[in-house]
């Protein structure tokens, strides 16, 4: 009996990006099957009678898939898709013959732990608000951290047309301060310390879930074990 998946999960089971992803590039007219545009997400399709191209590039069904923790330098962006000549994440696993995508996003500045992988699947998951992950920063600034800038960052931001609190924030030295947030807004932990009046000199991620960057050095990688994909969600 054949078997027929909604097209997005089955981008997302062939390593396009996570299901979310996936939807948008649909949405977005970026995916033919049989030489037509789809933009229904829910369309059926087979990897055995049908032609499926994203970006005008064949898609070749399921691959075997992995998992990578990565400490990201500074300088590199997040994203499938070269703008001029900047730098993106992808570029440190040429080594790597599959086509990888970032579960999220860190910003161009901001170094430290994402996870790298080819299974749609498994990044859902981990950036599913329903998963309720907590990631931990930790950011240098050039002033030293008072108590009346950590009531002002624990008390939140207007962030994407809404109130972000963090989950906990924390003096670690002088000049340093831990938050851990749960949101995943884009640049909230900058935007959270910056509303504080704080300079930020470096601002590094070192924590997902239960996952963390550990002895990793900027810019290498390193292959998860089962048991750290399952200590995300711990």
């Amino acid at each position: 009996m054949e078997t027929k998946k909604r097209l997005s999960k089955a981008l997302a089971a062939a390593g396009v990006a996570s299901r979310r992803h996936c939807e948008e590039l649909i949405f977005a007219g970026k995916v033919s099957v049989n030489g037509e545009i789809i933009k229904v997400p829910q369309t059926l399709v087979s990897w055995d009678r049908d032609s499926i191209l994203v970006d005008g590039q064949k898609v070749k069904g399921e691959e075997k898939k992995f998992y990578f923790m990565l400490n990201k330098p500074k300088g590199y962006i997040c994203s499938n898709a070269r703008v001029g000549t900047k730098k993106i994440v992808l570029d440190l696993f040429k080594e790597v013959p599959e086509r990888l995508f970032t579960v999220g996003r860190l910003d161009r500045d901001t170094t430290g732990l994402i996870l790298v992988t080819n299974d749609g699947h498994f990044a859902n998951k981990v950036i599913h608000p329903s998963s309720n992950i907590s990631k931990e920063y930790i950011v240098k600034t050039t002033q030293e951290i008072t108590h009346e800038h950590l009531v002002t960052i624990a008390n939140g931001a207007h962030i994407e047309d809404s109130w972000i609190r963090p989950v906990k924030v924390l003096k670690v030295r002088k000049g340093t301060v831990k938050v851990i947030v749960k949101e995943g807004k884009k640049r909230e932990v900058r935007l959270l310390v910056e509303n504080a009046g704080l300079t930020i000199l470096e601002l590094s991620r070192v924590r997902i879930g239960g996952l963390l960057l550990g002895e990793i050095p900027e810019g290498k990688f390193k292959e998860m074990t089962p048991t750290e994909k399952n200590i995300i969600f711990s």
